[in-house]
């Protein structure tokens, strides 16, 4: 992204905060910082794109999304999804920032965007995710369904005595689960990792009986994975690791349809890096995968932080380089 340094971009910035952090003794936040920085891993491999700039806030982060306004959103709800394990407040506000290179040569990030975004997330309660006027105004207007995800909860005046129009989002909006979602929204919702509740149609159909096969439908990267029961959806994941396939997403209940996700068995195995100031995270669907990625960090004079372990489902190794 050196090629954005030096300008002014209007952007959405997500803003964590996690909970009475500076109170906990030094080794409680090695372990809680350790533990969110696999979660934020993993809510951002959500969207397999790359155009963000991630700063490490000490006492949670903040991520600046230079692509679609969206994305803030998707990544914010799968934060909260881990709200109860690491309680958070999280504030999104769309404005103007200007990214620099800082004293370590990283890409840090200045300006009103992330600065408003920052007072939005302190009017938060603890698992509640917040938005600003500015961003509710650009995102409201995508869609209907976008819309009803907002809820106005006033205006709030910050400790410089500027005022702030807040609005949270719909709880209905989560990550991996949901309920009564229909035929023709489930495809849409299940590609973007967002499954919303919305109401049983009218006349649908009943659930099929538990011994007809689970579908399995090539996704183009992946193979999406339905069935009437837990036990067929079970069974074809099964098969299809059995076979090389390695798990994206565990087997879940959406509406009358179960659902899980898998790449191809004859995928390679990959890893992703992101980085957060010095420390790199590193996560994947394999352990070994993970292993040797991390090996080379290592090789180069980094250190590994405590196990690889996963989180949620994903393999994942933190790093000081």
């Amino acid at each position: 992204m050196s090629e954005e340094s030096g300008r002014t971009l209007v952007c959405s910035v997500l803003f964590i905060d996690i909970v009475a952090y500076s109170k906990k003794s030094v080794a409680d936040q090695y372990e809680i910082k350790r533990q969110f920085n696999g979660m934020l891993a993993g809510a951002l491999e959500i969207l397999k794109r790359r155009d963000r700039v991630i700063v490490d806030t000490g006492d949670g982060a903040a991520v600046v999304f230079l692509g679609d306004p969206e994305d803030a959103l998707v990544v914010g709800v799968g934060m909260r999804e881990h709200a109860a394990r690491i309680p958070m407040r999280m504030g999104i506000n769309l404005g103007p920032v200007k990214l620099i290179n800082d004293l370590n040569d990283q890409v840090n990030v200045i300006g009103d965007g992330i600065n408003a975004a920052q007072r939005v997330m302190s009017f938060a309660e603890p698992g509640q995710l917040l938005a600003s006027a500015s961003y509710h105004d650009v995102v409201s207007r995508q869609s209907a369904e976008y819309a009803n995800l907002f809820r106005r909860e006033g205006r709030r005046q910050d400790k410089h005595v500027r005022e702030h129009e807040l609005y949270s989002i719909s709880e209905d909006l989560r990550m991996g689960g949901g309920e009564s979602l229909t035929e023709e929204v489930l495809p849409e919702l299940v590609a973007t990792g967002i499954y919303r509740a919305l109401p049983e149609p009218k006349g649908a159909p009943p659930a099929l009986p538990a011994h007809v096969p689970a579908k399995v439908l090539d996704a183009g990267d992946k193979y999406m994975i339905s069935g009437s029961s837990r036990a067929s959806v079970s069974g074809a994941l099964e098969r299809l690791i059995g076979e090389g396939a390695r798990l994206i997403s565990p087997v879940s209940y959406v509406g009358s349809t179960w659902i899980a996700a898998c790449t191809h068995p004859d995928a390679p195995a990959e890893v992703k890096v992101e980085a957060l100031g010095l420390t790199r995270i590193v996560t994947g669907q394999s352990r070994q995968a993970v292993a040797d990625k991390a090996a080379q960090f290592v090789s180069f004079g980094g250190k590994l932080r405590g196990e690889i372990e996963q989180i949620d489902g994903v393999w994942t190794a933190v790093c000081d380089v």
